[in-house]
């Protein structure tokens, strides 16, 4: 059977989580769903690259799944793009080597977090943002982030449901772009891996540093004590965004040497 890669986007707000969950709509059971229609009840196996959470966004989510028949990947696009949700969109599809897996061939990913500053919450970005309403100095937090940066045990930083023992990741790049003109700020990513909640654990520590309730060099600390009490707070589900998943090393390289000019 040929093996299909697929890259998608989806809005994770009535989703609960990738992962599927009996009885509960998750992104993995609906594709499942879908292609189950296309196989006349032969039932399909999805793979993630990532197990979003529920309330978490993807904008390149990768899948990967074998199928029983060979089907042109752009009739594949069009194919699951007629039977998907309003919720997710079908943005590429190729047939790669049965070698490839959505979730052990990958070597990096880039997540985004969206945080709106407006003083009440916006209800029109209240499922795509965490909202964080309080005075923050920008240059502390932009200081902190070179602390995210390198190879760290992120144990502090994990959440503890998580069954990972390694804690150990590599952050290539950690950085924030302030848009005044929409009362946000934006956190990017670029890692080797990341753990359970990892992401908005760490911009939970990054705006409580910029509220002045942490010590700029608080990363450091949080590294050493390896205790996720430590770290507290964790920024809402609906801010956070899988924005690419890596496959090739020199794609990973060119993004990381991209944010670092």
């Amino acid at each position: 059977m040929p093996r299909y890669r697929v890259i998608l986007a989806y809005d994770g707000t009535k989703f609960h989580g990738f992962q599927s969950q009996p009885q509960l709509r998750t992104v993995q059971g609906t594709i499942e769903q879908g292609l189950s229609k296309m196989t006349k009840g032969i039932p399909v196996t999805v793979f993630g690259a990532g197990r979003t959470d529920a309330g978490v966004h993807a904008q390149g989510q990768v899948v990967h799944f074998d199928f029983p028949g060979n089907i042109p990947p752009r009739n594949m696009l069009l194919g699951l793009n007629s039977i998907m949700p309003l919720d997710i969109v079908i943005k590429d599809v190729a047939i790669v080597p049965d070698t490839f897996h959505a979730q052990f061939s990958t070597v990096g990913k880039r997540y985004g977090y969206r945080v709106s500053r407006t003083r009440f919450t916006d209800p029109f970005k209240r499922f795509y943002t965490g909202h964080y309403p309080y005075v923050l100095a920008l240059d502390r937090i932009r200081t902190a982030l070179a602390d995210v940066v390198g190879t760290h045990d992120y144990t502090s930083f994990a959440a503890s449901g998580g069954v990972i023992k390694n804690k150990v990741r590599t952050i290539y790049t950690a950085t924030m772009t302030d848009h005044p003109d929409d009362d946000e700020l934006y956190f990017e990513f670029i890692g080797n891996g990341f753990l359970y909640n990892m992401v908005r654990i760490l911009v939970g520590v990054l705006l409580e540093i910029g509220n002045n309730r942490r010590p700029v060099t608080e990363f450091p600390r949080l590294y050493a004590v390896k205790d996720r009490q430590e770290a507290r707070i964790t920024a809402p589900a609906s801010g956070l965004y899988l924005q690419e998943v890596y496959y090739d090393e020199a794609a990973l390289a060119q993004a990381v040497a991209e944010r670092q000019e």
